[in-house]
């Protein structure tokens, strides 16, 4: 099978894989629990249709992709965060924390990639290729970031015995997975430039059909239901986790509350 002949056969994998996981979530009833999830497939139907109804080179091409881009990352920065919204429930605190300190880390990081990348900018570049490197800048800042918060995320589901539905746990590791082969990608194209997109693309579209397939098999009304993990550490171990953790997510809620009507006061 050509590259040309695969390439096809992924883009419509993930055109039918969209459409199929939007209707799955709708009809389940689960868009109510995932919102961001279900808008993003609604949003991924069309995106997928008219890249291909385009040639990739053309003007048209670049003007949609440099509409459609932002979008994207606006979809990942808030998939991410309900993803720490559902994990964090119960932990309003740490969920604060952690929404505060994601906003943060992406301004640095797309400020950082911006400066990076002002070399590149030529005066007699056309705009359109300043407009393009701009985005480019901004989609690394924002990866970096989020790729950062979504290993934070792993590591904290792999060590706190956090009550999560199946459902969230399957969300949370294939999202992970799909988001941090985006992040490959970006990697790839900063240090090969346009040698290797072809590989590259292909590949990232073999991963997201494998996550598409995965979310489409495994989530379900019944998986949403909370559970406790499988105990693993023992129970003794585990209950001074949680304790340790509920400490830390009063004491951020304490700092919180504290500040508040110090903000409230400043503004009179």
């Amino acid at each position: 099978m050509t590259s040309t002949v695969l390439v096809s056969v992924l883009k419509a994998i993930l055109l039918i894989g969209s459409a199929l996981m939007a209707f799955r979530l709708y009809r389940t009833g689960l868009y109510r629990l995932y919102p961001v999830f279900f808008a993003y497939f609604t949003f991924r139907i069309p995106n997928a249709i008219w890249p291909l109804l385009l040639n990739g080179s053309s003007g048209l091409y670049q003007q949609i992709w440099l509409l459609t881009e932002p979008i994207v990352l606006g979809f990942y920065i808030l998939m991410v965060r309900e993803l720490y919204r559902l994990v964090l429930a119960k932990y309003k605190g740490l969920y604060t924390l952690g929404r505060w300190a994601m906003y943060t880390a992406m301004t640095v990081s797309v400020i950082i990639s911006a400066i990076s990348l002002l070399p590149t900018i030529k005066p007699s570049a056309a705009q359109r290729s300043k407009v393009m490197i701009y985005v480019l800048a901004t989609e690394r800042g924002v990866n970096t970031a989020l790729s950062i918060f979504i290993v934070l995320l792993i590591l904290f589901l792999s060590r706190y015995p956090v009550r999560l539905s199946r459902n969230v746990r399957v969300y949370a590791v294939i999202y992970s997975l799909f988001f941090l082969s985006n992040m490959f990608v970006v990697l790839m194209r900063s240090l090969f430039g346009l040698k290797m997109v072809d590989e590259v693309n292909i590949a990232l579209m073999g991963v997201a059909a494998v996550c598409l397939v995965a979310w489409l098999l495994l989530l379900s009304p019944n998986g949403a239901e909370l559970r406790l993990p499988e105990p693993t550490l023992g129970p003794q171990y585990e209950h001074r986790l949680l304790t340790q953790l509920d400490s830390l997510n009063a004491a951020l809620l304490k700092v919180g509350h504290r500040d508040a009507p110090r903000a409230i006061s400043s503004k009179r």
